[in-house]
């Protein structure tokens, strides 16, 4: 008894719900409601008989309503799943449809003598009218709507950017239970491929200014004789005071030397030095990826490091890049800007700070003696930046730079002698460097189009292997373009323009 009545107070309460929401929607004028761009779901169907039998589709959000009109006056109305949508007669010919769960259900239409009149397949989706609102207001200039499938939003249209289209998919996942439920079918116009150009430029300087004087004399007091020398030039180079500075008191001749010479001379030997040296390096690596997929690049090569040794005692050996290396990652942002996250490295092997690792002696178990020779490996100057930037496409911008300068001086003398005037500047040696290098890494990002294979070009474009009477006679390892042929670059095959890389 107790459980009837607990069915009797649900079944009421329904019917109370449903006779308020059905007395606020015909209680208001739709076309009003439609011209103040309400939200709220009021929709008026008219439902007639279809020719075979089929039956017509309903599409409502969840606790909604549609009120259909009949062509036939009604007395009946089945609802195969009361769960998901009710029904409520309002008159012979107007029936307000509830909706009340997610799901798929039908509406079955007889007369009063029991006859069908009509079949309406009703289905009850997620609730997307908020989303749609919040689309239209994130972005007006895009074509993008939501749909609900049972519980679940597939979004459909058009966006401008990847970025657009993960801010849809970001809003649309607040409105479901898991990311799963949600189904992007988001198109996006335009280009998503991105050219992105990397010019590394670097221009070294080196000065080496290297002067010393060497005196070397001898002269005989009391009959003594007695030698004195300097030596003490070119420190930088690794020597601080040369063994050679110093005095010596006895002969001087050297051993077979005859005859001995004057004993009271004095010699002087001037060495000089002045080196000048000018490096510059430019590297400019190019490469396209979709826009949200990184994109890697490496021109140079591999070298072995040691990382181990085997039971045997032999060196395992892994190979370690170098050279000019480029890795990015672009994301193509509304109003044709581009998000670049980069990381460019310029590398070249150097004996600068090489390291050395000596060979091992072993004896095995019958006393023989195994020798493992050593090995040096190089060092690696690098240059390298990682940075997140944003740009227009084909816009330039800066990423890096370096202004370096190094100087050393160093003035080697002999001692007491250094201080005399004038003839101090006899017993110095001075040794000068400067290194000066600067840097700049630019970086410039296109928005590009596939094109005809036709309008590409290669290194080898006009490219002419020599006959033999070119190769023999003038001793040419390809053909030269004549003056006809310059006039007609398309007859010979000659390139047009200058060398390097053209975007449009």
């Amino acid at each position: 008894m107790n459980a009837q009545m607990t069915n009797l107070v649900r079944i009421f309460l329904r019917g109370i719900a449903a006779v308020s929401v059905v007395a606020t929607i015909l209680g208001s004028s739709i076309p009003n409601a439609a011209a103040q761009g309400s939200d709220v779901e009021t929709r008026v169907i008219r439902v007639s008989a279809q020719p075979g039998g089929l039956p017509q589709k309903l599409s409502l959000a969840v606790n909604k309503a549609a009120v259909l009109e009949l062509e036939q006056d009604t007395r009946d109305v089945i609802m195969a799943n009361p769960l998901i949508a009710d029904a409520i007669v309002r008159s012979p010919r107007r029936v307000v449809v509830l909706s009340l769960a997610v799901g798929q259900t039908n509406a079955i239409f007889l007369d009063g003598e029991g006859r069908h009149i009509a079949t309406v397949e009703i289905s009850v989706n997620a609730e997307t009218a908020d989303l749609n609102a919040h689309l239209r207001r994130d972005m007006p200039r895009s074509n993008t709507y939501a749909d609900g499938i049972d519980d679940g939003v597939v979004l459909s249209g058009e966006v401008a950017s990847l970025a657009e289209a993960s801010r849809a998919q970001q809003a649309a996942v607040q409105t479901v239970a898991t990311p799963e439920m949600v189904v992007n079918n988001l198109a996006i116009q335009g280009s998503q491929q991105v050219l992105i150009k990397v010019r590394v430029s670097e221009v070294s300087r080196t000065i080496a200014k290297q002067f010393g004087i060497n005196v070397g004399g001898m002269v005989e007091v009391a009959g003594v004789p007695i030698l004195g020398q300097t030596g003490n030039e070119f420190s930088l180079l690794g020597r601080a005071l040369n063994d050679l500075s110093g005095g010596q008191i006895g002969s001087v001749c050297a051993s077979g030397v005859s005859p001995c010479p004057s004993p009271n001379n004095l010699q002087g030997v001037i060495q000089a030095l002045e080196r000048v040296g000018l490096v510059r390096t430019l590297a400019e690596p190019n490469l396209t990826a979709v826009s949200g997929e990184a994109a890697r690049f490496l021109a140079g090569g591999e070298f072995p490091v040691p990382v181990g040794r085997d039971r045997d005692g032999n060196i395992t050996i892994e190979f370690k890049p170098f050279g000019v290396g480029l890795a990015f990652t672009p994301v193509v942002l509304s109003s044709g800007r581009i998000s670049l996250q980069l990381s460019t490295e310029v590398s070249e092997l150097t004996n600068t700070g090489a390291f050395t690792l000596a060979g091992t002696r072993t004896t095995d178990e019958d006393g023989n003696i195994i020798v493992t020779d050593g090995v040096t490996l190089p060092a690696l100057s690098v240059r390298r930046t990682e940075t997140t930037v944003e740009l227009p496409s084909g816009g330039s911008i800066a990423i890096g730079g370096l202004i370096q300068q190094q100087t050393k001086q160093s003035i080697d003398s002999f001692p007491g002698l250094k201080d005399l005037p004038v003839l101090g500047a006899l017993f110095r040696s001075r040794d000068y460097q400067n290194n000066e290098t600067e840097l700049v890494v630019t970086v410039t990002a296109y928005l590009v189009n596939p094109v005809a294979e036709t309008q590409l070009a290669t290194p080898d474009n006009g490219f002419s292997v020599p006959n033999d009477l070119e190769t023999i006679l003038t001793g040419r390892l390809n053909a030269v373009y004549g003056a006809d042929d310059l006039q007609d670059p398309a007859a010979a095959n000659v390139p047009p323009g200058t060398i390097g890389y053209i975007v449009q």
